[in-house]
């Protein structure tokens, strides 16, 4: 069942989510849109001249995170063939459903209302990939289960051992990445960043309130303003891809 569009979705504690919405618009340079849903809890981050693929959510418990959203022509049947590969069933809303993947992580399948055309790069930055964090004992299971449920998207070769990378057909917003962590803990998702430059993009979230929490070869891990962790990696912010490795102009 083909992905018309993809939304990457920022998870923070409802007390919290106006202050992540203020930073996130910034960073992605976007605006806000009014908020909706039975408390007000979901906001769109616009942007013009181009489609939205980031939502801002208030959670009501929990720390919050990160989830995709994946837009369809059949929402019932891409459901129906999530479940059958192993995801649960978490909520049933009209038009639309929330489900869970094997290891646990919430998803959403929502209807397509015609997006098209992908934001452009900010500050050279983009807002490209939400990156599963499942355990050890769940990692391969997770990784069939999301090749089995995405089987258009591609799964070139990552870094490092511990990461499965699924990028989408050339056009869709955001990617997704699994890493299978070094010990046993509940799975979580977070953002990440494609950067040209990982320093400059730093400085320019630091001023924006963001604060640092660690440094790796490859990428730097950020809180954002509303506590949320979120990653700057060094990747080609048009392709996705790490440097020195072709992409595909337009895709993931």
């Amino acid at each position: 069942m083909d992905i018309r569009w993809t939304y990457a979705f920022i998870d923070r504690p409802a007390p919290h989510a106006d202050r992540a919405g203020e930073f996130w618009t910034a960073v992605t340079g976007t605006r806000r849109s009014a908020a909706r849903g039975d408390g007000g809890e979901f906001t769109t981050l616009l942007a013009d001249g181009s489609d939205a693929c980031v939502k801002v959510q208030g959670v009501a418990s929990g720390g919050g995170g990160a989830h995709l959203d994946l837009c369809v022509n059949d929402v019932a049947g891409f459901a129906a063939s999530a479940l059958r590969l192993g995801a649960g069933t978490v909520a049933e809303h009209d038009g639309w459903a929330v489900l869970r993947s094997p290891a646990g992580q919430l998803f959403c399948a929502v209807p397509w209302h015609g997006e098209s055309v992908r934001p452009p790069v900010v500050r050279g930055s983009r807002l490209d990939q939400v990156c599963v964090d499942v355990p050890p004992s769940a990692y391969d299971a997770e990784v069939a289960f999301w090749g089995g449920l995405l089987p258009g998207w591609d799964a070139p070769p990552a870094l490092l051992p511990e990461f499965h990378v699924l990028m989408p057909p050339a056009g869709l917003p955001v990617r997704l990445l699994l890493q299978r962590l070094e010990e046993e803990r509940p799975v979580s998702a977070h953002l990440d960043l494609a950067c040209a430059d990982v320093g400059v993009t730093r400085a320019r979230h630091e001023e924006l309130g963001a604060t640092f929490a660690a440094a790796f070869d490859h990428w730097t891990v950020m809180r954002d303003p509303a506590g949320g962790t979120y990653c700057l990696t060094g990747r080609d912010p048009e392709t996705g891809r790490p440097p020195g490795r072709p992409g595909r102009p337009g895709g993931s």
